[in-house]
């Protein structure tokens, strides 16, 4: 029903929600309120700490890990057992403390939209918390205000209001209180003002229609929050990974195990070797590895303002194709600016931005004093006085207004001239408001018992209306071909889309009467201003960045198809042979049409929430990552269906960031091409200590299997093969996720979203693995043919040897390019000293006495050692430049 109040007359719905203009009394009000609920929006049921604990458990590779641990307990390795639960719970908790921080640190940005609200209950105004407000409920405000419900407008006083947080428009709309035509869309429903909205100037009054999720606000809310979330790409492919991995420790076990049965082994003793042999595949550090990779990744976004509420979805943000960006407040920085003045015939251009009075007035790029220009100076005390609008300083520049005023202020600041100090001399008198008919708004000032009128408005409005024009300090007739010239000039200014205002005065005489008839006719021409909501600073280099990068950057906004095209064009976003489509356009598209051509498309202005998400779903259709960046209601749908969705910190609403996958502290666009660079740089660390443990862990397969085919003992003991991938895998591993990103990271494109994560590396693993079994296998022949050292001994440099050689090998892993003999070994010294403290632990585990039997391991000797150093130097041998594809 609610759908229809902006049908009505304000009388009729009052009449239809049983209220009245003196509102409803206050035992009513908590009558409605038991009956509608409180004014808020319901959340769905968060994950509670032990879920998130229990999901860190669900992973098939976790669960490959917790069986092998099982199954070695419960056939008496006990010490095998512990050190596999150990890495799973160290791997659980890293996971658990990541994401219970990241959930804690949205709580935390979370505002309420509208906490306080004003409304009038028994006839008589009240302050009362927004949750209390009740459909039926009489709501007022003014400038500055948050709306907190769904209102139909009784009384508009030259209210306008801010609806970019739902319908994406950044110019305030106008308010009117007449009914509307039924198929009015919701952005046009003038008589109609929504939960989590602005009043940025005037004052209205309204019928409260709908509260808490009735609301527009509050529908959005609920469709998100019943939507699903999918895997991210790095999920998928570690899935694939845990089950590739999982089903050839079983394959390769079973057949152990059969083969071992068969040539007449005892069966106790076949299914140890085959349960050693399963415990030395699994990657037991790959889990953890993954996962403290990437929560270090998101402990230095965060550091960059970007904070992440899941681990996977920084590699996410990594391997994004293309970023679905608002205009509004994300690439511009939701702040009008004026930026060109134009008197008579000359330009002025105007430094500065945002709401801070800083700047200069430059005429042919030279600084001028505003003050000394007669013509300038008329203008900006016209376009002070003709406001309703305050600058504020309160620990930085603010303003109180509509934005366009504020601009206007900030404007005339620049030049000293402030609205406080003209009224003194200049007190207003009388008013001729704006309206959306007229075009325009005077206000009447005295001086000295002289009274002026000064007007701004559309130009195509106060030209008509003036006769003179005010040209260095003379009143001068305004001709016909004056009129055209500056219509001209109207057009070069909008079409580097900027709104163009004009402004005008005109004396008035004694005794006139204050109507917009006598006042506003005969008026002098003063000049116009060109404004615009600037983009961010960085914004530029940010795209550039993205660009080199691979990423199509894409702007999807509410705002007019020029000022999209202009804003897009001024940070380098539209160029060559892209196009600007409006939401007219894409609705007499088919989807089929859409994604033929959404590659060619760049800028999409006039959109609705419809649209977005219909040019989102086009995007990934093509095979895109897309990543969706928003702060208001209208943009959270898109948000939440991206392959990554990001919204903003300060300016986001609580339904956006809960839709999100990433929120920008600082709201800045620059921070999410800084995220996809270090969600390139993770996955790219990620990669190198897989290409790391799977070479590693093939050489123990190959090993042990080779042994038991050759009729060989078996080379290591499973206590070793623990020792082996926790200490030389683990550590040197952890020390990849941290080591520094290639300088190109963001001059490459970016990867094809179906590439698998062994893209590339299959043949470097290989290599890596057979060099290493060779090099030891000749050893376990040559021993076989000789026993030069008893079996312990051989057991203990074959050990060692594969230790040491995978800390030599780890440094051909920091690459896919290059070489250890081509790299600086000094700029992963967190590498170094993993190293080092790897081959100290080694030594330990043959020197240090009571841990000798724990291990079963000998003292070598120099001879011993030779060999070792040996067979591991191959590791080098095995160079990224020749085997990475």
């Amino acid at each position: 029903m609610d759908e229809l109040y902006h049908t009505v007359e304000p009388q009729q719905a009052l009449g239809m929600l049983e209220s009245s203009a003196k509102g409803l009394t206050a035992e009513e009000a908590l009558k409605r309120l038991e009956e509608f609920g409180p004014n808020e929006l319901r959340e769905e049921k968060g994950t509670s700490a032990l879920e998130v604990f229990v999901n860190q458990f669900r992973s098939f590779l976790v669960l490959i890990l917790i069986a092998a641990a099982a199954i070695s307990f419960a056939v008496g390795e006990i010490t095998d057992a512990v050190i596999i639960a150990a890495i799973v719970l160290l791997n659980g908790i890293l996971g658990f403390v990541q994401e219970y921080r990241a959930e804690q640190a949205i709580e935390a940005l979370k505002k309420l939209a509208a906490p306080k609200a004003k409304v009038r209950r028994d006839g008589a105004e009240m302050i009362t918390e927004a949750k209390y407000v009740v459909p039926g409920d009489i709501l007022l405000f003014e400038a500055g205000d948050s709306i907190a419900a769904d209102v139909r407008l009784i009384e508009a006083m030259n209210l306008k209001v801010d609806e970019a947080i739902l319908t994406g428009e950044s110019v305030p709309s106008l308010k009117v209180v007449e009914s509307l035509a039924e198929e009015t869309p919701l952005a046009d429903r003038e008589n109609m003002v929504y939960s989590g909205t602005i009043a940025t100037y005037g004052r209205g009054t309204g019928l409260v229609v709908a509260t808490g999720m009735e609301t527009e606000f509050g529908k959005i809310a609920e469709n998100i929050q019943s939507a699903e979330d999918e895997p991210t790409p790095l999920q998928q492919r570690l899935q694939s990974l845990g089950v590739m991995l999982g089903g050839l420790v079983v394959l390769i076990s079973v057949m152990l195990f059969a083969l071992e049965v068969l040539e007449g082994q005892p069966v106790l003793e076949s299914f140890l070797l085959a349960v050693a042999l399963g415990v030395s595949a699994v990657p037991e550090g790959l889990p953890a590895v993954v996962t403290v990779a990437l929560a270090l990744g998101v402990r230095r976004m965060s550091q960059r303002n970007a904070i992440v509420r899941r681990l996977a979805s920084v590699e996410t943000l990594g391997s994004t194709t293309v970023i679905c960006s608002d205009k509004t407040g994300t690439l511009t920085k939701d702040e009008m600016t004026a930026r060109k003045v134009v008197v008579g015939e000359q330009v002025f251009e105007i430094t500065g931005g945002g709401y801070a009075p800083q700047g200069e007035f430059l005429r042919d790029s030279q600084a001028i004093d505003a003050g000394a220009e007669p013509g300038l100076s008329m203008l900006l005390k016209t376009a002070a006085l003709c406001n309703h609008a305050a600058l504020t300083e309160n620990g930085g520049w603010s303003i109180v207004g509509d934005p366009t005023e504020g601009a206007l202020l900030t404007m005339a600041g620049k030049a000293n001239i402030w609205r406080d100090e003209l009224l003194k001399d200049n007190p207003l008198i009388a008013e001729i408001p704006f309206d959306s008919l007229s075009k325009r708004m005077t206000t009447i000032h005295e001086s000295n018992g002289d009274q002026t009128a000064y007007l701004k408005g559309a130009p195509e409005v106060v030209l008509p209306l003036a006769s003179y024009i005010y040209v260095d300090g003379e009143l001068q007739e305004l001709t016909e071909a004056k009129r055209e010239l500056i219509l001209a000039t109207v057009r070069d200014l909008a079409s580097e889309a900027l709104r163009v205002l004009a402004f005008a005065y005109r004396s008035i005489e004694p005794g006139t009467k204050l109507s917009p008839e006598e006042v506003e006719r005969d008026l002098v021409f003063v000049g116009l201003v060109g404004m615009i909501d600037p983009p961010r600073e960085e914004v530029s280099e940010a795209i550039a960045v993205a660009k080199r990068a691979g990423i199509r950057p894409v702007m999807i906004t509410g705002d007019h198809e020029l000022t999209a095209k202009a804003i897009a064009q001024a940070v380098g976003l539209l160029s060559g042979e892209q196009q600007v489509i409006t939401g007219l356009q894409l609705d007499k598209m088919s989807d089929e049409e859409l994604q033929q051509q959404v590659e060619r498309i760049s800028v999409f202005a006039r959109t609705s929430p419809e649209h977005k998400v219909r040019v989102l779903e086009a995007f990934k259709q093509q095979g895109h990552i897309v990543a969706m960046t928003g702060d208001g209601v209208n943009d959270a749908p898109a948000v939440k269906g991206a392959d990554i969705g990001v919204s903003m910190g300060i300016k986001g609403t609580d339904v956006t960031r809960q839709a999100s996958d990433m929120i920008l502290a600082d709201d800045n666009f620059a921070t999410i091409v800084k995220a996809v660079q270090e969600g390139r740089g993770i996955y790219d660390n990620i990669r190198k200590f897989i290409r790391l443990l799977l070479s590693t862990n093939l050489d123990e397969i190959l090993l042990v299997a080779g042994s038991t085919l050759l009729g060989l003992p078996l080379p290591m003991l499973p206590i070793q093969v623990l020792w082996l991938n926790i200490v030389s895998d683990g550590l040197p591993a952890l020390a990849l996720s941290v080591d520094p990103y290639d300088e190109d990271i963001m001059e490459r494109k970016p990867r094809d979203p179906d590439e698998g994560i062994f893209h590339g590396m299959v043949l470097f693993v290989v290599v890596a693995a057979v060099v290493a079994f060779v090099a030891e296998m000749i050893l376990l022949l040559f021993w076989r043919n000789t026993g030069f050292v008893d079996l312990r001994r051989l057991r203990t440099m074959v050990f060692t040897s594969t230790v040491l050689f995978e800390l030599i090998f780890v440094f051909n892993c920091r690459s896919e390019k290059y070489s250890v003999f081509r790299m600086n070994p000094f700029r992963n010294r967190a590498l170094l000293l993993a190293v080092a403290v790897s081959f100290i632990l080694q030594l330990a585990v043959l020197y240090v006495p009571f841990l000798q039997p724990l291990f079963e391991t000998v003292p070598l000797t120099a001879s011993d050692w030779a060999i070792v150093v040996a067979i591991a130097a191959s590791g080098l041998l095995v160079v990224p430049e020749v085997f990475m594809r």
